[in-house]
């Protein structure tokens, strides 16, 4: 049923008219009602530098190019370009979480802000219960200030572009474009207010994953950095988890910029992070790819009983989450964690990305429950029927798809004593790059006091794959009002929403629905 809701909700947004955005404009609140399933996604379009590309003639970092800008194809250019990406929309949805029922949609400017589309890593999403409502938060690029070059869809090797803050002279993308060529990641936080941007100083060369907004009123963010060989400020500065105050002033600081594994790592790399959540006063974050540091769930400690800050950023330590592995990357390569859910404070959902090793999909790929008994964490088993191994095929995509794993996850706690989680999946395939592939998002509901594997549960398909089309995150709305903030101690938030203006939204739509 859910199957056939979502393929007539996507012909109801497509067939909506242009007068009808005009005159049906949608508010931030519309896309944080109560109860509902906040979705992130971006679609390919092949216009601006991209729709440039001449297969054998286009030169691009690393050679020339081998594609034009057609989806099923142009992926293969990363075989010339190792820093190849495309920039494109981000596009928010509001579905009902039990049928699929689109609520509200809206488009963002890409002038002000775009993401990498094949970064399959990149648009999770975060929502913070305020005082004043819901606040959602995710990362993407925006223009690096004047002299910057603005975002856009269709333009290349933005993802490992460096940042205002750091140049470096190694990186083969400035050394093709120029020093000129770079973009801030940036937190975007959409309330009741609308939706604000603050730029980062963080993970230059590279993406950022993830961000939350903390009572604090600061936001907490997750990303990489590096693509070349490194300035030294930018390895101990820009990487893993940073710390950024909103507002209109790019900024950010590295917590705990000592932190590493072991010293044969890459610089900078062991701090790989990709996916973060806040529970319970604490972060909890996410290594799960690269051959440098540890995959594994990780936390950090909290200088004088806070959250860490820029002032104690020094101070505060990384460490992983007592009971999860400790096995370095480059000998064990079978545990991909990415996105966090906790049910309660010892019931943990992680969503294993799968790196295909016949190891990872026999024991971790999928959704993994862990439980903590005294102080250390225990894996009770690992959710994969009607998951693992999955194949389909995307009508207009050459390829067929396999699922291996899930990337970024939300849940909501029943009140018959089970969990429904939701989550973005990890495909394979023999396209150019795993990150364009057609994915979706599934759905499942365990049986919270479970300890071993109820044969019962399975996932279903809860939003389809389409060409062109990359689910990022999912954040669960709770029954929580998405009205305007006002005063109160939450007075970071209120800067971060409000003096940074609101982005426009001349790209929304909307279709009428009951949030039953």
């Amino acid at each position: 049923m859910v199957n056939s809701l979502v393929h007539a909700r996507a012909a109801a947004v497509t067939g909506c008219s242009a007068l009808a955005f005009a005159v049906s404009p949608v508010r931030a609140a519309d896309l944080l009602g109560p109860n509902s399933l906040l979705i992130s996604t971006t679609n390919y379009e092949n216009v601006g530098p991209v729709a440039g590309l001449v297969a054998n003639e286009t030169p691009i970092p690393g050679g020339t190019a081998v594609s034009d800008g057609n989806v099923n194809t142009v992926w293969n250019n990363a075989s010339v370009d190792g820093s190849f990406g495309v920039t494109s929309p981000i596009t928010l949805q509001d579905l009902n979480p039990t049928t699929a029922q689109l609520l509200a949609s809206k488009t963002l400017d890409t002038n002000q802000i775009v993401t990498s589309f094949s970064s399959k890593s990149e648009l999770g999403l975060n929502i913070t219960n305020t005082p004043a409502g819901p606040v959602a938060t995710f990362m993407g690029y925006a223009p690096a200030g004047a002299g910057f070059p603005p975002t856009a869809s269709g333009k290349l090797n933005v993802s490992n572009s460096d940042n205002s803050a750091f140049m470096d002279s190694t990186n083969p993308v400035t050394q093709f474009h120029g020093p000129s060529y770079a973009f801030n990641r940036s937190v975007v936080a959409l309330s009741g207010n609308g939706t604000s941007i603050t730029q980062t100083l963080a993970y230059g060369g590279n993406n950022g994953r993830g961000a939350v907004l903390a009572p604090n009123g600061l936001y907490y963010t997750v990303g990489n950095s590096n693509n070349g060989s490194g300035t030294p400020t930018e390895l101990t500065t820009s990487t893993g988890l940073s710390v950024t105050m909103p507002g209109a002033t790019p900024n950010s600081t590295m917590i705990d910029p000592t932190f590493s594994t072991s010293p044969d790592d890459k610089p900078g790399k062991a701090s790989n992070f990709r996916g973060i959540t806040l529970f319970d006063g604490n972060l909890y974050f996410t290594k799960g790819s690269g051959s440098n540091g540890i995959n594994t769930v990780y936390t950090v400690s909290n200088p004088g009983g806070q959250l860490p800050a820029a002032a104690t950023a020094d101070a505060a330590k990384i460490s992983i989450l007592n009971g999860f592995p400790t096995t370095p990357a480059r000998t064990s390569p079978d545990y991909t964690p990415f996105g966090l859910f906790f049910a309660n404070p010892t019931t943990l959902y992680v969503a294993d990305e799968g790196s295909g090793d016949s190891v990872d999909l026999a024991n971790h790929s999928g959704l993994e429950k862990w439980t903590l008994s005294g102080d250390t964490w225990h894996l009770d088993y690992t959710l994969q029927s009607n998951l693992i191994g999955r194949t389909y095929h995307v009508p207009g995509w050459d390829f067929e798809e396999t699922t291996v794993g899930l990337r970024n996850l939300a849940g909501r706690l029943n009140a018959d004593g089970t969990v429904t989680l939701w989550g973005t999946t990890s495909t394979t395939s023999g396209s150019g790059d795993n990150g364009a592939d057609p994915n979706e998002i599934v759905v499942i509901t365990d049986s919270l006091a479970a300890t071993s594997l109820p044969g019962s549960e399975h996932f279903s398909v809860f939003d389809s794959p389409k060409v062109g089309l990359r689910y990022g995150g999912v954040g669960y709305v709770t029954g929580a009002s998405a009205g305007v903030p006002e005063p109160s101690t939450w007075a970071m938030t209120a800067l971060g929403l409000g003096a940074l203006g609101i982005l426009g939204y001349g790209r929304g739509r909307k279709q009428p629905a009951s949030r039953a």
